[in-house]
Parts: structure tokens; sequence; C-alpha cells
């Protein structure tokens, strides 16, 4: 940018955050004296309509062509400076901002005078990076008007319809037989009692109807290539193994039996199924995963039944992943699950019930259940060195959400159809957040469920009873309500009430290069700014592929992924930050390692150009697969390579402000 640089500062109390630590106007002060600051001002809270239209107004009236901001942390408000600049005519690159809040006041506290000396030289750090600020113009890339939607349960039908209703079209890719997912599981969705399998049905009937939605079942996606509004898709579709004309024959003439999934493996199924009346689709599937090969009687000739795979490829623009979760299996032995056939988990309590409907008693191992007993937080909320570690060496420390009201809710049902049984509810914490959730703590607790809560580090403990006892089991129990009183409660029977873990996805996570968070589900980029957007542009999450959610959460999380699809599709184009490496040709020799350093696939390759008459190899960066990490940049040998809006320029202007020796920067007190 040629004209002189003339900086405006800007230092933001925010509401007390930095001002209670860091002196503020004296800040202001020092900045108004820096070279090529023409307005140093301070503000209670910029980010205001107030503070924005202050900033604008010195832009105007004063010639402000370069912005400096000391606030919050950039991830939360720099695009609404951005913004607040642009609507002043200026370029929203030629604006930077300075972390005062989490950088400087939040952890120096204690230290006024240190947190105000630290503020003007990050300060000064800004005003030096702003003199080299060039104007950028965003990445804008042809999108495919097209979209990819991974899953087909609940969240991924409610997002794929919700994409489609505004015009673009879907591909939705299930990897199993049959939609529906999780939710086809259930009974009843609460808090409104309604049929669950009829309102998956009633979503699923939408998505296949509709014109602008292709459904591929029995799919995975094998591969991934390209960038955000060009992602190219290989995906492999599985054989069904029956046709419409011969699927219910070879299912009645299947003899081989496995455990029936569906049905947590409390009954059997055959190979050749559906797994329950009014799927879809309504054709039989073969299990290819248990189906021993064997020959299977039709019309009187033997049929070897084969999985013919097809390969299909598509260009999508943008990518919703809606994998689901999987619940969390006890351990053998945890809480007596696997050895005592009195244990089980919530979930299979409710298939049980959803399988005998009509049943006037409830009816466990065989016996006549009198006495349950209910245990929250199983394989959620654990702690390191008191439960086993999972699989990948890690404890699941997190809280699963939704296992206290589907508890709370399961008990109302018992009481409802079993008037007459005992139930006893052991708790670390009842956690009912959900609008209406409470009324089934309230219902429960009218109903006579006893309620005893445990400590998290001193668990109850289910064992076999004596011979000859009343009831098959005993729990034992410390109760924190009556200062740790250990309590013996005889059970017919005990339900876990285990919490949600994620899925094991590696394959695909490896393919879209999304991260995990701590508690192993995808992880979004920012949990209120970008909820559900990952750090892979183009790459959507929807429902409990990011966490814990009950159903209602998951439509509404599906639905704000197909609203962020919509947004970047809908247009055709897509704009991305301009925060990526550019080459200099004039100084690049072509020695290549930039191109060994970077592990971005396509972000930056050799090409042969000709200057002068000879044939010369240069670095050329694509932009749309490049991240701006600027390993490029570290390696280059002649300084070829820069990140646009970093460049080494502005950083060495940064690192000689900081060290720039500043005196007498704090009033004495």
């Amino acid at each position: 940018m040629s004209e002189k640089p003339k900086i405006g500062v800007y230092t933001c109390y925010c509401g007390g955050n930095i001002s209670h630590t860091v002196k503020c106007e004296q800040v202001a002060k020092v900045m108004a004296d820096q070279p090529d600051v023409v307005i140093s001002r301070t503000n209670m809270s910029l980010c205001s309509d107030a503070g924005q239209s202050q900033i604008e107004e010195d832009i105007r009236e004063l010639g402000v062509n370069r912005v400096v901001i000391g606030a919050c942390a950039p991830s939360l408000h720099e695009p609404t400076f951005r913004n607040t600049v642009v609507r002043a005519g200026l370029n929203p690159y030629l604006y930077h901002h300075v972390g005062l809040r989490e950088q400087d006041s939040w952890v120096h506290s204690c230290d006024c005078d240190g947190a105000t000396c630290k503020a003007v030289r990050l300060m000064s750090a800004g005003v030096a990076k702003a003199r080299f600020l060039d104007p950028l113009e965003p990445i804008r890339l042809e999108a495919e008007k097209q979209a990819l939607v991974i899953g087909g349960g609940v969240a991924g039908l409610r997002s794929a319809l919700d994409i489609a209703n505004q015009g673009l079209r879907v591909v939705l890719v299930e990897k199993s037989p049959f939609l529906g997912g999780r939710m086809a599981q259930l009974a009843k969705v609460f808090p409104t009692g309604e049929e669950a399998q009829r309102l998956l049905s009633e979503l699923i009937d939408e998505v296949v109807q509709h014109p602008r939605i292709g459904v591929f079942i029995q799919t995975e996606v094998v591969g991934v290539s390209g960038y955000v509004g060009k992602y190219g898709i290989d995906l492999l579709q599985h054989g069904r193994g029956v046709t419409a004309e011969n699927g219910e024959a070879l299912a009645a003439g299947c003899t081989q039996f496995v455990p029936d999934e569906f049905n947590y493996n409390l009954t059997e199924r055959k190979v050749i199924y559906k797994p329950y009346q009014g799927c879809y689709p309504a054709l039989p599937a073969v299990d290819w995963d248990h189906y021993d090969g064997e020959s299977i009687l039709l019309n009187g000739k033997k049929e070897v039944l084969q999985d013919q795979a097809q390969p299909y490829q598509l260009t999508v623009g943008a990518i919703v992943v809606a994998t689901g979760f999987d619940p969390y299996t006890p351990h053998t032995g945890e809480y007596g699950y696997g050895e005592l056939p009195q244990v089980a988990t919530l979930a299979e309590l409710i298939r049980h019930l959803a399988v005998h409907p009509e049943a006037k008693s409830l009816r466990w191992n065989g016996r006549i259940v009198r006495d349950v007993v209910m245990v929250h937080c199983v394989g959620s909320r654990e702690i390191e060195g008191v439960d086993a570690l999972q699989e990948d060496g890690l404890v699941n420390n997190y809280c699963s959400r939704v296992c206290c009201t589907a508890t709370l809710h399961m008990i109302e049902e018992l009481h409802t159809h079993f008037p007459g049984l005992n139930i006893f509810d052991l708790y670390q914490d009842i956690r009912t957040y959900g609008r209406g959730h409470e009324e089934y703590y309230r219902s429960a607790l009218s109903s006579g469920t006893r309620f005893v809560r445990y400590n998290g580090e001193d668990r109850p403990e289910v064992i076999a009873a004596l011979e000859g006892d009343t009831h098959p089991v005993l729990v034992h129990v410390k109760d924190a309500l009556t200062y740790n009183q250990e309590l013996e409660i005889p059970a017919d029977l005990v339900v876990l009430a285990t919490g949600m873990q994620p899925r094991q996805i590696d394959d695909l996570v490896r393919m879209l290069k999304v991260s995990r968070g701590n508690d192993r589900f995808l992880l979004e980029v920012h949990p209120k700014l970008r909820p559900v957007e990952t750090a892979v542009n183009g790459v959507i999450l929807a429902g409990t592929a990011q966490g814990p959610m009950n159903i209602q959460e998951s439509i509404l999380a599906a639905s704000a992924a197909a609203a962020k699809v919509v947004s970047l599709l809908g247009s055709g184009q897509v704009e991305l930050q301009p925060f990526v490496a550019a080459v200099n040709a004039a100084k690049c020799d072509g020695t290549g390692a930039c191109v060994e350093a970077c592990e971005y696939e396509g972000a930056i390759a050799l090409e042969t150009l000709v200057e002068n008459g000879k044939e010369v190899k240069r670095a050329v960066v694509t932009a749309a697969n490049c991240s701006g990490c600027g390993a490029c940049v570290s390696v280059c040998p002649n300084r070829a390579i820069d990140v646009q809006g970093w460049t080494l320029a502005q950083y060495e202007a940064m690192v000689d402000a900081i060290a720039m020796d500043i005196v007498d920067l704090v009033e004495a007190e």
C-alpha cells in the first residue's frame, strides 16, 4: 500500500476484564506518541455499537487507514471488527487484533504495573505490524452446489432434508443396510412421549422422496480428495445380496442365526434380515460380516450369496459428518455386567420392553422382577486411577448428558406399566438440564422411587446373593445423603445407565483430516462462534458425532449444519481467508525444500515454467489446499515465501517492537 500509514489505536476496557488490571489510559497515552499513530483511544466496550461507530467515524473523518485494537481474544471478535472497518470503506485486512484479555490481564491479575508494561509492548508490536499491512482479498473458489451427508441417523436425515429444501443437491451415505441409526432402537422420545419409530419413519419418507436427495445405503466413503467447493469423493456400495423378487423367499429359507445387535443381542435373527417392522428399505439385507457362505435353498436350487460391491465417484462442495455415537458397553465384571445375568444396560431394557410390549409383569432372566436398581454414570464421568481404561488408554471423564433424563424416563415407564415395582435410583448428580426434563425427576419422586447418592470415587458394588436368598443380587452402596451410611439393597434387576462414546471412525477421520477433542468426539472450531464447523473448510459436524446430545439437540445441530452448508454453497462460490502462502517467483530458485516440508496434499508443488527462453522450476501454491501453517516459509533458503497477513517483515517488526527499550511506561503510584 503506497499511502503513508495513518494508524488508529483502540484499547478496550472489556467491561473491566482488561481495565481492572491494565491501566488502559496509560497504554493509550503511550500509543499516541508512537510514529504513524494519528489517534489513540480507550473505550469501555469496543464491540458495542457505540464503540464500533467511533472506529468508523475515525476512519472517515481522520483518514485512518490502519486499525489496531487491543481487546479480548481475536477468536471472539475479529470478524466483528473486520466488518466494522469494511463499513467505513477500509479493506478488512488492514486491521490487527491484540488479545489483551487472555494474553495479559487475565494471566497477570496480581501485577497491574507488569500487566500495563506488557500491554504497551503488545500494542507496540501491533502498531509495528500495522505499518506493513497490505490490503488482501479473500480467496474465491467455484463451488459444486451439492453436499455429501455421511450417516443415515436422525441427524444425517434432518441435515440432508434441510439442505435439499434450500435448493442444493444432496447425497446421503449410510454404512449399514437400513436408515434410522440409534433412534430406531428407541420406543419413545422424551419429553413428548411420541413413538420414536413413527417419527423416524415420517422423516425417512420425506428424505427418500425428495427429488434433490440421492440415498446410498450399505455404502462407505473410501476416499476423499480436493478442497471446499470441490471435494472428490470415492464411495463403495456393498451388494444387498437379495433382490425384490427373491428377498423374502431367501430370508424365509435362511437357516443361519446370529445374535441380533439391534436388540443388543437379547434375541437372535437370521443372517438375511430386517431389523424391525416398517424399516427402510423394506427389502431384507444380507449381514456380510456374519454370513458363513453356505448355500440357501430357493425353488429347489442352491443359492450362494455374494457381495457384489460397486464403486462410485462424485464431486461435492461440502461434507456433513453425522456418523453418530456408540453406547458404552461395560467391561466384564463392571457392576457385575457379563457375569451376573440380572445386570443389564438401560439400552437393553429399552429393547426388552419393546420386544414384549404386552407383558403384564416385568420378567428378566425368566424371573419376575419386583425390585429394580438403576445406576447412573456407567461409562461416563470416569476417574483415572479408579475406573478401567478404555481401549485407547483413556477414561471417559466427560458427562454423557442425556443418561439422567433417559433413566428417569425409564423409571416413569416402569411405574406406568408395572406399578408394583420398587425402584432405587443410585446417582452422583441428577442432571435433567432440558426443558421439561425436571418433570421426570418429580414424577419419579412422587411415585416412590428411592434416591441414593454415591460418590464417584466409591462406586456401588453389585454381587451375587447367597443361594436361597429372596433376591438373586445385592447392591452395596454408601449413601452420601445420610453421611455415607452403608446400604445393602436386594434386587431382581440392576440397570446400568451407560453413556455415549465416540464412534470408531478412524479411517474417515484420517481421510477428512479433522480433529478429535479431549473426549475423542469430533472437534468444532469454537463452541459458540463456529459450533458446527471443523478446522477443515467445508467439513461440518451434525449430531452426536460431535458429542453427547439428545434427539432434539441432534436435530437442531443438524439444522445448524445444513444452514452452514447452504451459506457456503448457495451462491456457487466459496470465500476463504487469504492467510495462505505466497511465492515471490523472482526469489524462488526451485530447491523444492518447501514441497518436502508441506504436510498438506496439493498445497504447494514445483512446476516447470519458461523464463527468458529457459525452463526453470518454481514453487506454486494452490491456495485452496494451503492452511497457512508457515512450514514452507521456515525452510526456504531465499526467503521467497511468505504467509499473507503474517509476513516475515511483519514478524520482524513485531519482535523489534517488543524488544525495544521503553522506559517510564507506568506512572508512579
